[in-house]
């Protein structure tokens, strides 16, 4: 790396941190730790939300999702958008009745507190796994570019996310977020500048991608097995954003800071429109490389915007765009799994619920899921070292499991009032289950006694989350039936 990229990556981790003390003025209670105040504005909270969604694997995959196919992956945007707007309508109110610290304490009031509980659990467990790789996808560029060993780039990565998320609270992590959003774009839209330059100017990157089929925007086949066909994005991505943007903590705990529910409503549908916009962007620099030449067919998808930083943008660009892959790679989840710890766990098993005192208490959960994440990269990153399983696989595995659990246990406290909690619990349970053998059906298949695991094979990753939905729905509706029971809230 050269000594000015060095300094453009250095300069972001510092800014970084100089938010966090920033926003670690005037916090007296978890109150002000985990929601903000309550006090954020909605474009601030919209532009997390974005950057919060937005992995390291977006920004290094999605060029050469781009570059290998077409724009048919924004089929996928637009259902994103349509959840977003269900949530809005009818999740975010009951969000807002009354006060809530959590995404899960509304199931309390309907299920019991057990329910809230596993909930909590489910949310937590998939969470850690789930951004222990994208903290790995994130140490790997960086680890190329310093010359240090990926450990170590996990260490450095971990340790700063965890200092900025340890002092300033949602708070820092919101207005880090801001930062975040605004420094990948800037290196998204430079590698497109930069792209189309060699290509001949955008006129001629455009037109030479329309007629290489790189432009092509619908499918509208309607089968199970494509990945990305006009029906199964707006069904399969709208319900994945539903249950991302409706029941996951991560996203819930950034509109429940907003500082009412229209601002919370324009923050959610907002960030569905901008998500779109960027997808656009990465999709397009994808297209540009490959009308430039420097997307050879040998090269793995997966390689080619980072060796197209690497080797074609300029000295000090180049550090920008790989600050851009670590700003999306160190977007924190910490500040939401202390809150759930705290609230959903700590406070609900010891009844302790002194805002000052859980301050201090979620603190502590803070360095403890910090620590949590450094391990599960490094557990992640040698456990793939020895494989070729890409990181992006095991991603979209951990929350293709537990989604459809989630907004199935949503849908039932609001449309079948026979369901209890143990209906809940065992219905998510099963289904969780179940998604394990979905999910991992391909190699399960090819083992002695699961072959009848083969036509699920064929199963296009967008239906995950409606199949586990309707999983998790039925399940819990049958079991009230068979198994009626008393209220246990």
């Amino acid at each position: 790396m050269a000594p000015l990229d060095l300094v453009v990556v250095v300069a972001y981790f510092a800014a970084t941190i100089g938010v966090g003390l920033w926003a670690a003025r005037r916090q007296t209670t978890a109150g002000d730790y985990f929601l903000g105040a309550r006090n954020l504005p909605a474009w601030a909270v919209l532009l997390s939300i974005v950057a919060t969604e937005t992995s390291a694997l977006t920004v290094v995959s999605i060029p050469g999702v781009g570059a290998r196919g077409n724009l048919t992956f924004l089929q996928l945007a637009f259902g994103y958008l349509v959840g977003r707007i269900g949530v809005a309508i009818w999740l975010l109110p009951g969000y807002f009745s009354g006060t809530q610290e959590t995404a899960y304490q509304r199931l309390e009031s309907r299920f019991g507190a057990p329910a809230r509980r596993v909930v909590s659990v489910v949310f937590l467990i998939t969470r850690l796994l789930g951004d222990g790789v994208r903290t790995l996808a994130g140490a790997i560029p960086l680890a190329i570019l310093t010359g240090w060993s990926v450990p170590v780039s996990i260490v450095v990565m971990g340790t700063i996310t965890l200092l900025y998320t340890w002092f300033g609270g949602l708070k820092a992590v919101v207005w880090a977020d801001v930062i975040q959003l605004f420094v990948y774009l800037a290196g998204g839209i430079t590698a497109l500048v930069v792209a189309w330059k060699l290509a001949g100017g955008p006129a001629a990157a455009l037109a030479g991608a329309e007629a290489g089929g790189r432009l092509r925007m619908f499918d509208f086949s309607v089968n199970l097995t494509s990945t990305y066909t006009f029906v199964g994005g707006i069904i399969g991505g709208g319900l994945l954003s539903a249950a991302s943007h409706g029941t996951d903590h991560l996203i819930v705990q950034r509109l429940l800071a907003t500082r009412s529910l229209r601002d919370a409503r324009v923050a959610l549908i907002g960030s569905g429109v901008v998500v779109i916009v960027q997808f656009l962007l990465f999709l397009l620099v994808g297209s540009a490389i490959w009308v430039a030449g420097f997307a050879p067919e040998g090269l793995n998808s997966n390689d080619i915007f980072s060796k197209f930083v690497v080797e074609q943008l300029p000295t000090g660009l180049s550090g920008l765009v790989l600050a851009g892959i670590l700003a999306a790679a160190m977007n924190s989840s910490i500040n939401a799994l202390a809150s759930s710890m705290t609230h959903d766990l700590y406070a609900s098993w010891t009844g302790r619920t002194d805002p000052v005192h859980l301050l201090r208490v979620g603190r502590v959960f803070t360095v403890v899921w910090g620590v949590a994440f450094i391990g599960a990269a490094l557990l992640f990153h040698f456990y793939t070292s020895g494989n070729d399983t890409p990181a992006v696989v095991l991603a979209l595995s951990i929350a293709s499991i537990t989604y459809g659990s989630l907004l199935g246990a949503y849908i039932m406290a609001g449309r079948w009032s026979r369901v209890r909690g143990p209906h809940l619990i065992a219905a998510i349970s099963i289904t969780m289950a179940a998604m394990l053998l979905v999910v991992f059906a391909r190699p399960l298949s090819e083992q002695s006694g699961f072959g009848w695991l083969s036509p699920v094979v064929r199963l296009a990753w967008p239906w995950y989350v409606p199949l586990g939905t309707l999983l998790a729905v039925t399940l819990g509706t049958v079991a009230s039936v068979l198994f009626p029971g008393r209220r246990t809230a």
